[in-house]
Order: structure tokens, then C-alpha cells, then sequence
């Protein structure tokens, strides 16, 4: 009887530590500064993290990523609590803080590297995204080229890529202005 006690309370212990654990989701929308600001300022979003992933080499370098062979993205990693926030409002938000049209990468941010991806982590994730596209194709009549791909790993970026957009705030701002993302959001999103 005793045994059967320790193993009720080592499964109720792992239970209770695995309804801790946040989600993760994962997108690459051009600049993972801009995507960064998008994220972190929604309720039940924990954190952002900028980073790489998608492609084969390991623990790469910004400058690997952006003009290597590397073929990874510039990704986000959003740790979230899903019982504040689901998958499928994160994708939401994860369209309107992109162009799914372009097929060169995303506002002045050119090359593979930038490409808009949804990447999903389950079969219901994959479901969600691929609902999402459908019903984009038929609201806008248009194709679109963002990839949705199987996420595998994620790789941090440097220190400095960490919260740019707070910590360069005036260069942030100038940056997103030359590039003309909010004023291509618009027009896109008619936000």
C-alpha cells in the first residue's frame, strides 16, 4: 500500500509540474525585432525571444543566417500561457504583423532568411494554419507564399538582437518607418 501512495503522489508531482510548463509557438515574420513587439505586449504572452530556426546548421550566427547557406529564418520563440491565450489567436496576430504575399522576404528585409513561416509543433497546430491559409486565399483571392513548416529547434540569437526595439528605441522606430511596415500593414490588413 505504501508503494502505491509514492507512486500516486510521483504522478500527481508530474501532472502538476507539466500544467506548469508554458506553450511555445513559433513565426518568422522578416525583422524578429518587429515580430518581438507584436508579441510581447498581448496578455498571456510571457516572453519573446528572438532567434533562428528552419534550417540545418547548428547554433547559428545572425550573419551566418543572413548571408549564409544556413536556411534558417529570423524566428520568434513566444512563450505563452494557453489558458490566457491560444495557438490559434497568437496565428491571428502572427498574420496581421505580416505580408503573406511576398515571396522575397518581408517590407525592406529581402532574402530567404526573411521569409514569412508558421511553423507548427502538433497535427492540431498544422491544422490551425492551414485553415487559416485557405481562408486567406479565399478572402483576399490571392495566393499565399508564407511557408508552414514542421518546427524542430530553435536557436537563440545574440544578446544584442534581445529586445532591440526597447533598448533602440529611436533606431527601431526609424528603421520600421524606412521600411514602411505599418503603412504596408494597413494597406494590407486595413487596420
Amino acid at each position: 500500500m505504501k508503494f502505491l501512495t509514492i507512486i500516486t503522489f510521483i504522478i500527481s508531482f508530474i501532472t502538476a509540474a507539466e500544467a506548469n510548463q508554458k506553450s511555445k509557438a513559433y513565426f518568422a515574420g522578416g525583422c524578429f525585432w518587429c515580430m518581438e513587439e507584436s508579441f510581447e505586449k498581448l496578455s498571456g504572452v510571457e516572453k519573446v525571444i528572438s532567434g533562428y530556426s528552419g534550417g540545418t546548421t547548428e547554433n547559428p550566427t545572425y550573419k551566418e543566417v543572413v548571408y549564409g547557406k544556413t536556411g534558417h529564418f529570423e524566428v520568434v520563440e513566444i512563450v505563452y500561457d494557453k489558458e490566457i491565450i491560444s495557438f490559434k489567436e497568437l496565428l491571428n496576430i502572427f498574420w496581421k504583423n505580416i505580408d503573406p504575399f511576398d515571396p522575397y522576404g518581408q517590407f525592406c528585409d529581402k532574402g530567404y532568411s526573411y521569409r514569412s513561416v508558421a511553423f507548427y509543433q502538433n497535427i492540431e497546430e498544422k491544422k490551425l494554419i492551414e485553415n487559416s491559409v485557405n481562408e486567406l486565399e479565399k478572402k483576399f483571392n490571392k495566393e499565399i507564399v508564407t511557408y508552414v513548416r514542421s518546427f524542430d529547434k530553435f536557436y537563440q540569437a545574440e544578446v544584442y538582437h534581445q529586445d532591440f526595439y526597447v533598448k533602440k528605441f529611436q533606431r527601431y522606430l526609424e528603421y520600421k518607418k524606412a521600411c514602411r511596415r505599418e503603412e504596408i500593414l494597413n494597406n494590407i490588413w486595413n487596420l
